[in-house]
């Protein structure tokens, strides 16, 4: 599976192979189901009341997945977030602390209960807590890209 062509991000909104390897990765690793049997892709991009992004394994992880929660929370359009670095959603300073949570999900398989400062598009500053991040690798064992569902939020 790849996620991207021509340098452009596919739409993976709504995509069912995108939706299976999320939910698969995320029953696989932390142990337990994502989302119920009865939500699929539109729910969880639509209505889920949970943030929940993704991103690639380039050098410079870009964003290819943020729901619309993670859209309203971060201020950024579908558009403007799949083309922005996943490293630009902390400021400077709190970059460092982020990046040791995605090196330990890369060495042990999924974080749970994390936290952090992120930053809206707008400069506003928020907390993030019970956030749960876990490595996209498909059923072959491919790693893919990790993702994030964060279940809180507030104004820092």
């Amino acid at each position: 599976m790849t996620f991207t062509y021509n340098n452009h991000a596919l739409n993976l909104k709504n995509d069912p192979d995108f939706l299976s390897l999320l939910t698969g990765s995320y029953a696989r690793i932390v142990g337990r189901p994502l989302v119920g049997d009865e939500q699929g892709s539109d729910w969880l991009y639509n209505d889920a009341p949970f943030i929940v992004l993704a991103h690639n394994i380039e050098p410079d992880p870009r964003f290819i997945y943020a729901n619309r929660t993670a859209q309203k929370c971060f201020e950024y359009s579908w558009d403007e977030f799949i083309a922005l670095p996943s490293r630009l959603s902390a400021e400077q300073p709190d970059r460092i602390e982020r990046q040791r949570l995605l090196d330990s999900v890369t060495r042990h398989g999924f974080v749970e209960n994390g936290r952090g400062v992120r930053i809206a598009k707008s400069g506003r500053r928020f907390w993030i807590e019970d956030v749960t991040v876990w490595q996209l690798i498909d059923e072959a064992g491919q790693r893919l890209g990790q993702a994030a569902k964060i279940s809180s939020w507030r104004d820092a």
